[in-house]
């Protein structure tokens, strides 16, 4: 039976302000990502994910929407958008958009609305606390509360982020009947699926109580997480407003809904839906960004993982975004490389985050560069974005090939030698190792949709079986620097494919 596409994709994560900039501006934009369609198509990946280009003020850098059907001008326009939609699907390729349903811009119009007066139609504030302070507890991820009063009208509307990006409310039938347009407005102009930003977020307690104290949170953890966030988000009926917007991905053939879900696994599996109430198709998993790099570690999280999934779910997996720290700063360059063969194998939609096939590392920002509301909100933690969001190096040329200006983030200071030019003239580079495993994942239908077996760990190794139609794969992953000797033998391994 053929698997829809997204079962056997690799989805590739455009960060288009750091991808390619093609006017001079020092920001990445649209053209750009078309102009680079080429490498994309070679690496061998299967779609593109690209995170939002709606027009915006860019507090949070166009997580903050203000209009949910354009393109920012920073970006260029509608018609460029067409143009790369086009293109990509020319080259074989699908196309997803972020859509960041949660939460708006404090410029777009229907916040303006609202914020106008109490009586406003779009308005659903809340009035002070007893004490004139706000309605509960809640804080915002971005630091402190999560709730901003404003003095003209003497009430306080919520933010889950910036105060800069309030929360829409969900609860309301003309927010969720604006949302599913938005949606369809784009699948109209082609692109193949979503990936909805903080998608369980979007249901919030009706009652609005306070959240217990984290007994677990100690001094020098981020604020946020100084409360166990029970009510604010991860409600039972986000399930209800997921289903609708599953309703509107399958009025087209061959869409993909994908839902950003920072969750334990027994709440993960929920977001897969239920019979007469389906969900996303892939819950995004981040859970190897923050499991230990170790052999034991993994094939616990593997084993935990597989057992969790619902009937007929299709697991995914993700080892860097443009939230987290980049794999090769978390685990080294030489480790890097066998994370990239472990995602690549491992059974499920694997997303990769651009430049981690060059081992881009985290990049030190100094303070006057910093851009990252999150930094200069709660500094001092690690919690800026900065470091893993740098421009993509191409070549040796002035600024790496990125951009004619000056680059909005700095570069990674070993570009001259890392990066695509450089690395796809080294056959033994990170880049052809990652063309390699990408070609044999496409070649081999046990690593596309073939089953997943553990076959042997130990402190230093991990070893597990891929099998579809009586082929069978061995992946044996090797985390210390010695040969894997003893271990190879008591394999009993066949011929080598790819090393």
């Amino acid at each position: 039976m053929t698997q829809p596409w997204w079962k056997t994709a690799v989805i590739y994560q455009v960060y288009p302000r750091s991808f390619q900039d093609s006017n001079g501006d020092g920001v990445g934009d649209l053209i750009g990502i078309l102009q680079r369609l080429d490498y994309l198509a070679t690496l061998g990946i299967d779609a593109i994910w690209i995170s939002p280009f709606y027009p915006s003020p860019m507090v949070d850098f166009g997580y903050d929407v203000a209009n949910y059907t354009d393109v920012d001008p920073l970006f260029g326009t509608l018609a460029d958008f067409d143009a790369l939609v086009d293109a990509v699907h020319a080259k074989g390729l699908k196309l997803i958009m972020d859509f960041v349903p949660n939460h708006t811009s404090s410029v777009h119009p229907w916040f303006l609305e609202a914020r106008a007066s109490r009586q406003n139609p779009k308005r659903d504030w809340k009035d002070p606390a007893p004490d004139g302070g706000p309605p509960n507890n809640w804080l915002s991820v971005f630091g402190g509360s999560a709730w901003e009063f404003d003095p003209r009208t003497e009430q306080y509307y919520y933010h889950a982020f910036l105060s800069a990006q309030p929360d829409l409310n969900w609860a309301n039938p003309a927010v969720r009947r604006a949302m599913l347009e938005a949606m369809r407005f784009w699948l109209d102009r082609g692109v193949d699926g979503f990936r909805i930003d903080v998608i369980y977020h979007l249901a919030k307690d009706p009652q609005f109580r306070d959240e217990p104290p984290n007994p677990r949170f100690e001094p020098g953890m981020e604020p946020y997480q100084s409360l166990e966030h029970i009510y604010s988000a991860d409600q039972p009926h986000v399930h209800d407003y997921i289903a609708q917007m599953r309703a509107v991905i399958d009025e087209k053939p061959n869409r993909v809904l994908i839902g950003e879900t920072y969750l334990p696994f027994d709440r993960l599996a929920l977001y897969y839906g239920k019979a007469g109430q389906p969900g996303v198709h892939l819950p995004f998993n981040f859970h190897l960004i923050t499991t230990p790099f170790t052999p034991r570690a993994i094939a616990t999280l593997i084993a935990d993982y597989e057992h969790s999934l619902p009937p007929g779910a299709w697991p995914n997996w993700v080892i860097g975004n443009h939230d987290r720290s980049r794999i090769a700063s978390r685990v080294g360059i030489a480790r890097a490389k066998l994370a990239g063969m472990l995602l690549l194998s491992l059974r499920g939609t694997p997303t990769h985050y651009y430049g981690d096939e060059l081992g881009l590392s985290d990049v030190s920002i100094p303070p006057a560069f910093v851009q990252d509301p999150w930094e200069i909100n709660v500094p001092g933690l690690g919690l800026g974005r900065d470091p893993e969001r740098t421009p993509m190096p191409w070549d040796r040329s002035p600024q790496a090939g990125f951009t004619r200006g000056l680059p909005w983030l700095p570069l990674n200071p070993d570009w001259p030698t890392r990066n695509v030019a450089a690395e796809d003239a080294d056959p033994n580079s990170m880049l052809n190792f990652y063309r390699r495993m990408l070609a044999l994942r496409r070649a081999e239908p046990a690593l596309q949709c073939g089953s997943w077996q553990l076959v042997s760990v130990d402190d230093a190794h991990l070893a597990f079986a891929r099998e579809e139609a009586g082929r069978r794969l061995i992946i044996a992953l090797n985390f210390e620097s010695a040969a894997l000797g003893v271990f190879a033998e008591k394999l009993n391994l066949g011929p080598l494919i790819l090393s």
